[in-house]
């Protein structure tokens, strides 16, 4: 059985990335999405196991001690999420194609440990309509939006670093052609 691949997703927050992955597993029966694990409470409307892995900080330590983590992050220096690797790597062997929905510096861990991945970033059209889409959601004040925003660029910046860049000014187009680059790395 040939093993399967592994696909990093990634951009600014905005750009569609979760409409993106939502898509592809429902019209690809050979992918999956891996969820990951962090130590914050879930959010109203939040599934253990659907959104992520909520676990407690000793859980996760354990994790992290015992390698079993593919890259991991501390947001705000209290909370932490990270990438279980026995499940990514369980359904690469059973021949699955594996997503991971994770940020810029999530990738490069990945792609240090595992340089097979591939790599893709969502690009947004551009940054005005970024910006559009996130005040669009009101969940942002402006000191936030303006935080949000120059994260992004950051992340845009560092995108030449991924083997694929796709641009979601239309996300029907943007999940096909998110799609043929899985398909052209399948061969």
């Amino acid at each position: 059985m040939k093993k399967g691949k592994l696909f990093i997703i990634s951009g600014p927050s905005g750009t569609g990335k979760g409409s993106i992955c939502k898509k592809l597993l429902e019209m690809d029966p050979n992918l999956r999405l891996s969820v990951s694990v962090t130590t914050r409470a879930p959010r109203e409307g939040e599934v253990h196991g659907r959104e992520y892995f909520f676990i407690t900080a000793e859980e996760y330590q354990e994790l992290l001690e015992g390698d079993g983590l593919l890259e991991h992050a501390s947001v705000y220096g209290r909370t932490m999420y990270g990438t279980p690797r026995e499940q990514v790597f369980r359904w690469m062997d059973e021949g699955l194609d594996v997503i991971l929905e994770i940020d810029v510096q999530g990738a490069f861990q990945v792609r240090e440990n595992y340089p097979e991945c591939i790599l893709i970033f969502i690009l947004p059209p551009s940054m005005e309509e970024l910006e559009a889409r996130i005040r669009h959601r009101g969940s942002e004040t402006e000191e936030s939006l303006k935080a949000r925003l120059g994260e992004a660029q950051h992340e845009i910046d560092l995108s030449d670093r991924y083997d694929h860049r796709v641009v979601n000014g239309d996300l029907e187009q943007a999940v096909t052609d998110v799609h043929e680059i899985i398909n052209r790395e399948r061969l």
